[in-house]
């Protein structure tokens, strides 16, 4: 009777355990994955910047400058059949030089004109940014933190080859979420116009980003809660946590890449940067900016981010 006793008791033990883990899972694939407000970001420290990277933020005269612009409107229908918007800009005068911008989490394509004001003004580019799925006017119920949005990413950089021409020259300039992308889409047969790729405050994979942030938000550990969500976000949005990795896909990669990343950051951890660097299988570059938290480096090192960048476009892009 006893052992019964006992054997009831843990198998009530781990039904309980097992409820409270699907409970879990489909808390977390909500919190994070599926589209929505995430008022759970308003008061994280990990993302409070300084008072000059706010005011560049919110009222930089960048803003002024993409209201006025008349941004072509474009759709494409992504390979699973939602529909995706992106703005496209023609440069002032005729050029093959073409830049793609991909946004962070939560963003939209056009926040990416604090980037695409100097690639036009400056560079002389014309300049493209697309509503990542499940973000700004395209559709999607959940956020794909990069890995399907990489194969948006190859359909829309095709679909723009096709339409300007098979001398374009592309660069690829992902911020947060969309320096996820575009690494990830770097691991994929890329087109043969992609010359350069620039990746600003990347993470090695959805799995790293989500233990850090599990660990410091609610002080849990990856296993087992991580691992359950993988597959509620698996059998719901249709990829796990493991398998977007930006990591693979650079050891795979064969267009040159410059990393960026702020010392300060504590939403991205810099070593997931510096992780990236290390195990790229094309030529890499890493500029690593001090004192700069999630993607403030352009505001806070404008100099030595223009400069990086120059750098980088003449060697690859511009010779």
């Amino acid at each position: 009777m006893k052992r019964k006793r006992i054997f009831k008791i843990i198998v009530g033990l781990l039904i309980l355990l097992f409820i409270i883990n699907v409970v879990a899972s489909l808390f977390f694939y909500n919190l994070a994955i599926k589209r929505g407000p995430k008022d759970f970001l308003s008061d994280n420290k990990d993302l409070e910047v300084s008072a000059q990277a706010m005011e560049t933020f919110l009222a930089g005269d960048w803003r002024d400058w993409v209201r006025e612009q008349p941004f072509k409107e474009m759709e494409l229908t992504s390979y699973d059949g939602l529909k995706l918007e992106g703005y496209f800009l023609k440069a002032k005068q005729p050029t093959n030089k073409l830049v793609i911008f991909t946004h962070g989490y939560l963003g939209n394509a056009k926040q990416m004109g604090l980037y695409g004001q100097y690639y036009y003004e400056q560079l002389g580019y014309d300049i493209f940014m697309a509503d990542a799925r499940g973000h700004g006017q395209s559709e999607g119920d959940y956020y794909g933190f990069g890995w399907h949005d990489r194969l948006d990413l190859i359909d829309w950089t095709n679909k723009l080859v096709d339409q300007f021409g098979k001398d374009t020259e592309i660069v690829w300039h992902g911020l947060s979420m969309g320096a996820a992308t575009v690494l990830m889409a770097s691991g994929e047969d890329t087109p043969s116009n992609l010359k350069a790729i620039i990746a600003d405050s990347p993470y090695s994979s959805v799995h790293d980003l989500f233990a850090y942030q599990m660990k410091r938000m609610f002080h849990l550990p990856a296993f087992p809660f991580l691992n359950s969500t993988s597959v509620v976000a698996k059998l719901l949005a249709g990829y796990s946590l493991e398998e977007a990795s930006a990591l693979k896909q650079v050891k795979q990669a064969n267009v040159p890449i410059l990393y960026i990343h702020g010392n300060a950051d504590t939403f991205v951890p810099t070593s997931m940067t510096e992780k990236l660097y290390q195990q790229t299988k094309s030529p890499a570059t890493l500029l690593k900016v001090d004192g700069a938290n999630h993607g403030e480096a352009f505001v806070i090192a404008k100099e030595d981010y223009i400069n990086a960048l120059q750098r980088f476009l003449e060697t690859y892009v511009d010779r």
